[in-house]
């Protein structure tokens, strides 16, 4: 599998265009890159570009309408608000001398993320951060969720993935993005109770369902919750 981006002007004007090749895909398919703004053509093994063209053309106006609805994309910088926890905190960059940098370098306090050090290294130095959070938070809940069970995550890792918010692999090895610390607290606790029930059932029928409420009360909630808000998630850093 490889990816080839380029910019193309489409009826929509200039857009940017992920090229995949991916030897297990049965047809030439497009989806919205949420993180990056632009569109993914994934062509099968024998597929040509001129295919992916094709579809890409037909759907222009799909694309385009798609495009043009994604929430702004938000940096990592100074004075700019991200969610943590759900909860809106503005970034506040502390040159480095500033007195109140003795107390750590990424802090938050009063609904501000506090980030000290040189400008330039503000935007890693709040992803570290909140990898940090996430990897605390939803490593605890997993860990916490599996006990429950009686069964035992093999790893737990923290990922930066475009698609999925967590997944489970038959040898149990669980991963999430870190991305979820920004969503509220009901949201992770939904997530990690998805991933651990796939321990015991990797399909989604019934005793899947089932035993994901018994392993948390927010099921419908967190669901709704990822359906209509989690794509802003992917626009922002």
């Amino acid at each position: 599998m490889d990816a080839v981006e380029e910019i193309l002007t489409l009826p929509g004007g200039p857009t940017r265009v992920r090229w995949r090749r991916h030897a297990a895909a049965r047809r030439v398919s497009l989806r919205i890159d949420l993180r990056g703004g632009g569109v993914v053509v994934t062509l099968p093994a024998r597929a040509g570009r001129r295919a992916g063209m094709a579809l890409l053309m037909t759907h222009a106006d799909w694309v385009a309408a798609r495009l043009a609805a994604l929430p702004t994309a938000i940096p990592f910088a100074d004075g700019v608000e991200i969610p943590i926890d759900g909860v809106r905190h503005r970034i506040r960059h502390l040159p480095k001398g500033d007195p109140e940098g003795a107390r750590g370098s990424v802090w938050r306090a009063g609904g501000v993320l506090h980030v000290t050090g040189g400008g330039a290294f503000l935007p890693r130095r709040v992803g570290d951060f909140l990898r940090a959070e996430a990897r605390r938070r939803l490593v605890a809940l997993a860990q916490a969720k599996a006990a429950s069970l009686g069964v035992r995550p093999a790893r737990i890792s923290i990922k930066d993935t475009r698609t999925r918010w967590g997944s489970c692999t038959r040898a149990g090895v669980l991963s999430f993005s870190w991305r979820l610390v920004m969503a509220p607290p009901f949201v992770q606790d939904y997530v990690a109770a998805h991933e651990v029930a796939h321990m015991r059932h990797m399909d989604h029928g019934p005793r899947f369902w089932a035993l994901v409420e018994t392993l948390t009360p927010w099921r419908a909630e967190g669901m709704r919750w990822l359906r209509d808000e989690a794509a802003q998630l992917l626009r922002i850093g």
